[in-house]
């Protein structure tokens, strides 16, 4: 009678043995989500892709919304639209190419994720690395002395990215950045003329609702007189998809005319902007 009821002691406590089993392999694992996707209005995150999964995301800002309703607050303006596309060769590197119609930039860029914030706070925030190098594809041959070569139509950017989730519903970045033109002509639609471009992004999600957040964007220039950047946005989850609308003072979506390119008064020339993001999970599973 004493081994059958040591017997039937120790199955009742096999799934307990499991829970706890599970709770300790867990423990370490990294914090979803910290933001809704790799792109934050127009900065760059510490959100990861999962292992051969490719993240598409369409970007679009338009004119100052003070044209008031005769060019239907900034609709009727030319929109700058960026397309890119990003695939994660492992869980820590990224590659990625995108294409912005402002001076027909082509980007490719990388993402590196040096650590994660884990659940169980033994790593209390995540940190990324973002590079790349642009060229600015317009027709010049209008121009007398003739069209830029190759290497004067060059930038370069880099980007640290420091992130934590402080609470399901508060998450907030700082994003050190700098951005460097070979050529930095008036011709080009930048605002500035400097080589060096230095700068530091702030960023923040205020989560509402389980799929709803409200997004805050400031970047202010370091060594430049340019007028810094500001953003407030609203992110939806819906479908697979992270549609993410903001107004924010500057047309520039990629991140050497985010810093060069300029910024209106806020509250006199905010743009309306959206992004569309999709990550295609390849197979895989999205993290939930």
């Amino acid at each position: 009678m004493k081994n059958i009821l040591l017997a039937l002691l120790f199955t009742c406590s096999l799934p307990a043995f499991g829970q706890l089993e599970r709770k300790l392999a867990n423990e370490n694992q990294p914090v979803d989500l910290i933001f809704h996707a790799p792109r934050h209005i127009n900065l760059l995150t510490v959100e990861p892709l999962d292992p051969k999964s490719m993240h598409f995301a369409i970007m679009h800002t338009f004119g100052p919304v003070n044209g008031g309703v005769q060019n239907l607050f900034g609709l009727d303006n030319g929109a700058n639209i960026q397309f890119s596309f990003e695939f994660a060769l492992s869980e820590k590197l990224s590659l990625a190419i995108s294409r912005s119609s402002t001076d027909k930039v082509y980007n490719v860029f990388g993402r590196y994720h040096l650590l994660q914030q884990t659940q169980s706070g033994s790593m209390p925030f995540s940190l990324s690395l973002a590079g790349g190098a642009g060229v600015n594809t317009s027709p010049y041959d209008f121009l007398p002395e003739g069209s830029p070569n190759f290497s004067e139509r060059s930038s370069y950017f880099g980007q640290v990215m420091l992130g934590r989730k402080f609470s399901p519903k508060f998450s907030a970045q700082i994003s050190p950045m700098m951005a460097y033109f070979v050529d930095p002509r008036e011709i080009y639609q930048i605002q500035g003329d400097q080589n060096l471009y230095l700068a530091v992004g702030l960023s923040g999600k205020i989560k509402v609702t389980d799929r709803a957040s409200l997004t805050l964007q400031y970047i202010p220039n370091l060594n430049s007189d340019l007028r810094s950047n500001y953003g407030i946005g609203w992110d939806v989850e819906a479908g697979g998809h992270v549609f993410q609308m903001y107004f924010v003072t500057s047309q520039g979506l990629n991140e050497q005319y985010l810093l060069a390119g300029g910024n209106g008064v806020p509250g006199e020339e905010f743009r309306l902007g959206f992004n569309v993001n999709r990550i295609f999970a390849m197979g895989q599973k999205r993290r939930k």
